[in-house]
């Protein structure tokens, strides 16, 4: 989706080691409080250390761009995709780039950063989410059952999912809009910040403050959810609610012109990764064990401890797991 190609062997195994790794320390990073933040006058000091961390994540960072771009120019060099109509995220900018046909030339730094906005934006985001989603399923055993069964009635148990299954399964929407109510990916969203002083709702907000919507709360809001902390799917079925934050009772993605860019991509993998889990396998607890769905605060929320889970195949053929 990002950048094609397959890596193998050693290279994939060091590379993709390398990349989990980075990603990992990037979002345990970002979501370490600063005291710069909070004392502007100190940032210049870098206590913490965190500038230092920062700068060297990104020169590796830089580095597997690097690899990866070069990968994809040899492939556009050598023909490889030339007969493909879809292309991926990094053909697109490396088109975008040659074309020159934008006001503000793309430059490879730019091209660098957008990579970058994708990997931090929808990596852990992205996991944390459906794993939370998991969880709560498997909390509910009658809501895993109904899945599977809308499942197996569109896809079968002869088949696996496809992208095209997607449209065509309602009550898993409905699973990932209740599941992002409850445990919204980014529980404080983005901080935004005035370029002027302004009044918003009887409050004065100066300029350059930042400001954090409480969107974890909201979601869990008595006056507009009825049983709000019940993980309940059916809520979004046939309702008005959707991801384009027009109804300030539910936008996990945020709202207005700084809404998540990521939405579309984001729905994709979260549903497609979800019906694949649960249409090729039945998940039980470990025995002995029970569902613990606290969770762990912070600029990406996660589960305090993580899914462990047990799969049955319960698919027709076993081919169609290999």
């Amino acid at each position: 989706m990002l950048w094609g190609g397959t890596v193998q062997g050693k290279e994939r195994a060091s590379l993709g080691a390398e990349f989990r790794e980075v990603v990992a320390d990037m979002t345990e990073l970002l979501g370490k409080p600063n005291v710069s933040d909070f004392f502007p006058g100190l940032g210049r000091f870098d206590l913490q250390g965190l500038l230092k961390k920062m700068d060297r994540l990104a020169k590796q960072f830089d580095g597997i761009f690097e690899k990866m771009i070069d990968k994809r120019v040899k492939m556009d060099g050598d023909g490889r995709d030339s007969g493909k109509d879809c292309k991926d995220f990094l053909q697109f900018l490396l088109q975008v780039k040659d074309e020159g046909d934008t006001k503000t030339p793309l430059t490879m730094t730019h091209l660098k950063a957008l990579l970058m906005d994708m990997i931090v934006g929808g990596t852990d985001t992205s996991s944390n989410s459906i794993e939370f989603a998991m969880a709560e399923i498997m909390n509910k055993p009658e809501v895993m059952k109904k899945a599977q069964q809308e499942l197996d009635a569109v896809v079968g148990k002869n088949n696996t999912v496809e992208e095209s299954h997607i449209d065509q399964l309602p009550y898993l929407c409905a699973i990932m809009k209740e599941s992002l109510r409850l445990h919204p990916a980014l529980p404080l969203l983005v901080p935004h910040c005035p370029s002027e002083t302004c009044i918003v709702g009887g409050y004065t907000i100066p300029k350059g403050a930042r400001v954090f919507i409480n969107v974890w709360a909201i979601h869990r809001d008595p006056s507009a959810w009825e049983n709000p902390l019940e993980f309940r799917p059916e809520r979004f079925l046939d309702s008005q609610w959707d991801y384009s934050g027009s109804d300030f009772s539910y936008f996990p993605f945020g709202s207005g012109r700084r809404i998540c860019a990521g939405i579309a991509m984001a729905e994709r993998i979260f549903l497609y990764s979800l019906a694949t889990l649960l249409h090729s396998f039945d998940w039980t607890l470990p025995e002995g064990k029970i569902m613990d769905l606290s969770e762990k605060f912070g600029i990406v929320l996660k589960l305090k401890n993580p899914l462990l889970a047990i799969p049955t195949p319960r698919l027709s053929d076993p081919a169609l797991y290999e």
